[in-house]
């Protein structure tokens, strides 16, 4: 299965994205464009960061009715992104309407299902979601309906990536933000782990921000994430 390293650029604008950007001169690094982003300058940023060779995760967590969520999905499979994200709240239904849409507009992208968001923690989901359970169940069940529905894997926080592996399948792939070295803070963010902690529970992919953006040495942190990530 693939394994990367996603720096989400969670900039404001696209002159502070090709500045930051314009510091790797020997990486292009596969990037997460979010709703910041593409709410301030729209599809051309993606189209400008894809023509300079990177990879592009276009997390903008789709949950909507069905029909709306297939139009919406057809429209982005035209930006040719290589993998972008539903809500899996949304319901099966929802999301094999996203799949539909997907492969209507003839792309090629991976559709990833968000199970539940790493700010939100077991208390949380229980007493405002008024969700009932435990936490990693409920991942687990929102991945199995994820995974019925044809999407290629979730989003879920590292602590939970064995759990979907051993009751979805290994091959089922999972995105974990809320990664942190371990001299970072954890934000607002509560589930949280480190670069090697995630290689060790099996993550597939997982999702840096601000322990990268924020840094002194934004490319020196990126490969130090790559090198405990990956190993190499």
């Amino acid at each position: 299965m693939p394994k990367d390293v996603i720096l989400a650029l969670d900039f404001p604008n696209k002159s502070k994205t090709l500045d930051f950007l314009s510091q790797f001169k020997e990486e292009k690094p596969y990037v997460k464009i979010g709703m910041e982003l593409f709410y301030a300058e729209g599809p051309s940023i993606v189209r400008e960061i894809k023509a300079r060779g990177h990879k592009i995760f276009l997390d903008l967590k789709l949950h909507d009715i069905p029909n709306t969520v297939y139009s919406a999905m057809k429209v982005l499979s035209s930006l040719q992104v290589d993998m972008v994200n539903i809500h899996a709240a949304g319901t099966r239904r929802m999301m094999e309407a996203a799949k539909q849409g997907l492969a209507d507009g003839k792309g090629n992208t991976l559709l990833i299902a968000v199970t539940q968001l790493t700010s939100t923690d077991q208390e949380t989901m229980n007493k405002e979601l008024l969700i009932p359970g435990n936490l990693g169940d409920v991942v687990s069940s929102y991945a199995k309906n994820a995974y019925e529905a044809g999407c290629d894997g979730v989003v879920c926080s590292p602590l939970e990536v064995e759990k979907v592996h051993h009751d979805i399948a290994p091959t089922f792939l999972t995105v974990t933000p809320g990664i942190r070295f371990a001299d970072n803070t954890t934000d607002d963010q509560k589930r949280v782990t480190t670069p090697q902690k995630a290689r060790a529970l099996g993550s597939d992919y997982i999702v840096v921000g601000r322990a990268i953006t924020k840094a002194s040495d934004p490319v020196a942190s990126y490969r130090r994430c790559v090198k405990d990530f990956l190993g190499e």
